[in-house]
């Protein structure tokens, strides 16, 4: 039984609906189970609520612009409702790099964090902004006399971590050659925020460009602030979008940077990244044809059930929806979000898959393709539209949801939210806005044959860039963002030395990478039945041989890039 003492404190007007008071102790009653925000909602609207309820609750949601501060913590105020997605343009929340597996740290939480102050236009010397840039220093395995060698964790599209100051494979080559360890988190990203907000207008700064001067313009302020040597060589690491700019860094900065260990990074942006769910289907069937198979007719027997309103309505219940999808049937964008959500649920696993991560959710990193695949060819828990609401309900229940938000309309709102306060200002927003200015990488059904369905074209995400940033951001403007972005980087041509390319087979991202050695002084490592970025994480005695012999050959490359 739980008795839970709560502070309240009202904002935006919202006091006027509470009696005129802006904050409250109150002691919830005692339930059986530990109540959620949701349930403090209703118990508020019930309980303390004296008049127009209407302005208080819109949608099962907090009306905008109403703030409630609940036990010293902004909440975003939702109930019954899921984040509208947990896995979204080949991005999981919280970023493509999740936290590595291990012993905790050793020392005080944070005490690697610094801040650093920085320039937030680079290609303007007239701009005279600066912001202050989170960055984490670890130098416990530095050596103080030589003071030659720097390694550069690169921060990408979520919020950096102090987790990796003391472990993953990177910390095993610091040891190794002792050498002072850096971590720069990415501008717009975690707690690095250059601008007041994530409108449109700001976010023009937001761009791979900005982010390698970033790097370079640190690089440059840590060789003085710590007094390397003259002589020191950096060496840079990245995994996902950074594994790109890892390599970038290494081609655009060579006098700054020696050399880099490029994971998983996706070189060649391409809007229609169709081939995507080619190594999906190609993870299923590693698993089994059966299971395959099962996704396939279990996606066809959702269409099915679709074309009428018992099977709307059966389809609301298997696949716990937030909103009746009777009523959506006809919004061609919902049935849109709502397949691409399925086939995401299948994605976001192959894509991670035993990968020794952990991301927002330690149930979540437990479920493998071997898991999904399970469920699918059990036959005894039913047809096979049954058993991908299974795997749903797996999902959903590992990240704590409710329901399944499939509205286009919920997610473009959200999407529009330009506060740092946001949901989706975890990285969603902004992740969003870079592949639609920089990258496309859009994974659509485009692909033939897949086993998802035809209902997520590409049309689909473009209209999701003009819907969040404006009628600007349209087709044209993607085709000639994609082809800038490789103009400027080379795509798969790029000619760099003293640079690996990492990638693992069972990851879809390693179709826009580099996977065969062309320049021996820039090779590559494939490595087979092994997911994003595995590489970069702690050994497990679990990792397979070639994920082990990948890690010592990275560490013999930057040993000869050193000269040690």
């Amino acid at each position: 039984m739980h008795n839970t003492p709560v502070f309240i404190e009202f904002s935006g007007g919202a006091e006027l609906l509470f009696n005129n008071k802006k904050d409250y102790n109150v002691v919830l009653p005692q339930t059986e189970k530990a109540w959620t925000l949701g349930d403090l909602l209703i118990w508020m609207k019930d309980n303390m609520l004296k008049q127009r309820p209407e302005l208080f609750l819109q949608d099962k949601s907090v009306r905008p612009g109403i703030l409630v501060l609940v036990n010293d913590t902004d909440w975003e105020l939702m109930v019954n409702k899921i984040r509208w997605r947990i896995f979204h343009n080949g991005r999981i929340i919280g970023g493509n790099l999740g936290e590595p597996k291990g012993v905790d740290l050793k020392t005080t939480l944070n005490n690697y964090e610094k801040w650093f102050t920085q320039n937030l236009d680079h290609f303007n010397p007239g701009d005279e902004r600066i912001w202050q840039q989170r960055y984490y220093a670890n130098d416990e395995f530095f050596n103080q006399e030589t003071r030659n060698v720097a390694f550069l964790m690169i921060g990408g599209e979520g919020e950096a971590t102090d987790k990796w100051m003391t472990q993953g494979a990177w910390i095993d080559y610091a040891k190794k050659y002792q050498a002072i360890c850096f971590q720069l988190e990415h501008r717009y990203y975690g707690k690095s925020h250059p601008t007041p907000d994530l409108s449109t207008e700001n976010l023009q700064y937001l761009s791979s460009q900005q982010a390698l001067a970033d790097l370079a313009v640190f690089i440059e302020a840590m060789n003085s602030l710590y007094e390397l040597s003259p002589d020191v060589k950096w060496i840079a690491f990245g995994g996902s979008y950074p594994g790109s700019l890892a390599a970038w860094l290494r081609q655009k900065y060579p006098h700054l940077v020696h050399g880099s260990v490029s994971a998983s990074g996706p070189l060649l942006a391409k809007l229609d990244f169709d081939d995507y769910f080619k190594v999906v289907d190609h993870d299923l069937r590693s698993y089994s044809d059966e299971c395959l198979q099962a996704v396939k007719q279990g996606t066809g027997q959702v269409e099915l059930l679709l074309r009428h309103m018992v099977g709307q309505r059966n389809l609301n219940k298997i696949f716990r929806l937030c909103d009746p999808i009777e009523e959506r049937s006809n919004n061609s964008l919902d049935i849109s979000n709502f397949f691409e959500t399925l086939a995401g649920n299948f994605a976001g696993i192959a894509q991670y898959n035993k990968d020794n991560r952990i991301g927002k959710s330690s149930k979540g990193a437990n479920i493998t393709i071997d898991t999904l695949c399970d469920i699918m060819v059990n036959q005894s828990i039913g047809t096979q539209v049954k058993r991908l609401a299974t795997v749903n309900d797996l999902l959903l229940n590992a990240y704590d949801q409710k329901c399944l938000d499939y509205k286009y309309d919920t997610m473009i709102n959200e999407m529009k939210n330009i506060s740092w306060d946001s949901e989706t200002a975890e990285g969603g927003r902004q992740w969003t806005y870079q592949t639609c200015t920089e990258f496309g990488f859009y994974q659509t059904s485009n692909y033939k044959p897949q086993v998802f369905g035809d209902k997520f074209p590409l049309d689909f995400f473009v209209q999701q860039c003009t819907d969040i940033f404006g009628p600007k951001y349209n087709m044209t403007l993607l085709n000639r963002a994609i082809e800038r972005t490789n103009t400027l980087y080379g795509a798969l041509d790029i000619e760099v030395t003293n640079v690996v390319f990492v990638h693992g087979s069972v990851d879809p991202w390693h179709a826009l990478g580099i996977t065969k050695t062309v320049n021996q002084g820039a090779p590559a490592i494939y490595i087979k039945g092994t997911a994003h970025c595995a590489n970069m994480y702690p050994k497990s005695p679990k990792d397979l041989p070639q994920l082990q012999a990948a890690r010592l050959e990275i560490q013999q490359l930057i040993g000869s890039w050193l000269d040690l």
